[in-house]
């Protein structure tokens, strides 16, 4: 069935341009299709003549006012006609399918808790983030929407999680792990303990995992508040330009010629291959009462794409409905 999904065109470092140009992408590489690029419509209707694009599958919706990473989570208050806000707000109406934004991470999440709401026993919605293992993607919930949770919260964010990874991952029966400063039951926080005591009931849980072993894939989905989550994908995401420099430093000083170093170049590029955020595109918001992703600032309109392609998939295999089923 066609999907229509609704895309901010003034999202991000390279707005309009990159929006622009994922979602072209995305309409030639799927007829299913249909796209509505949400932002100032002279600017985003120029850009889309200026690369050509005359078909009839991407629509242009104005919403005049653009929130800037300056901007607090107040501006969805304040700009009630931006790109986020008419979007999400064209998706709670029924108007579109998703949203996708390469946008504001903490204005999105608020401005889509708020639109769209809840999904019925949903504590608090979540952001989930793909992490690259020895194994591939796995998933970390939650990297940065709930600093202070519940044992409830974790709870339900491992459900969540399973669904997800289950259902948009391909992972079948994924093992879900709490992320602990030790293995044994009784360390951590108090809230980890309990959250440990609830999860025990799950028949997938594998217990506490330690930092050491989350790119080991000990886990396929690894249950965490925010704060912790949100400090290891940034880890995460430093990892490869860090290695990239040691290595490179490690080449100079042992003098390799050109051809030496080509080969070990391809070996690297391929090695770190899945730490490249555009092959993911974007992560979604779990638990809100609709689909909406959000990318990173800098994505490239690959990674636009790969967003708008990814929502397109959650919106069809129902993973909403998944959810509510599996919390009650």
């Amino acid at each position: 069935m066609p999907v229509k999904i609704a895309v901010d065109a003034a999202g991000g470092d390279h707005y309009p341009n990159h929006p622009v140009q994922g979602a072209i992408d995305a309409v030639n590489a799927d007829g299913d299709l249909h796209i509505l690029l949400v932002g100032p419509e002279p600017l985003v209707s120029e850009t889309l003549r200026e690369k050509g694009y005359d078909g009839d599958r991407i629509s242009v919706i104005e919403a005049p006012e653009v929130i800037g990473m300056e901007d607090s989570v107040g501006a969805i208050k304040t700009k009630p006609n931006s790109s986020i806000m008419v979007g999400l707000g064209l998706h709670a109406k029924g108007h579109c399918d998703a949203f996708v934004s390469a946008g504001h991470t903490g204005v999105l999440l608020a401005a889509s808790a708020v639109v769209l709401g809840r999904l019925p026993g949903v504590m608090r919605p979540t952001i989930s983030s793909v992490y690259p293992t020895v194994k591939g993607f796995r998933l970390m919930v939650d990297v940065g929407a709930n600093l202070e949770v519940k044992p409830e919260m974790l709870l339900q964010f491992a459900i969540m999680g399973e669904v997800y990874a289950a259902t948009e991952m391909g992972i079948h029966n994924p093992r879900v792990g709490l992320l602990n400063v030790g293995e044994e039951e009784e360390k951590g926080t108090e809230t980890i303990r309990a959250a440990h005591a609830l999860l025990k009931s799950r028949p997938n849980f594998v217990g506490n995992i330690e930092g050491r072993d989350i790119l080991g894939g000990h886990a396929d989905v690894y249950v965490c508040d925010g704060l912790v989550g949100n400090l290891i994908l940034k880890f995460g995401e430093s990892i490869p330009e860090a290695m990239q420099q040691l290595i490179g430093a490690a080449i100079a000083t042992q003098g390799l010629a050109a051809e030496q170093v080509k080969p070990v170049m391809g070996v690297l590029k391929q090695a770190f291959a899945p730490f490249d955020y555009q092959a993911v595109g974007g992560v979604p918001f779990l638990g809100v009462n609709g689909v909406s992703f959000v990318g990173h600032g800098g994505s490239s309109p690959l990674a636009i794409q790969n967003m708008i392609m990814r929502a397109a998939s959650m919106v069809s295999n129902h993973v909403n409905e998944k959810i509510v089923a599996a919390l009650a």
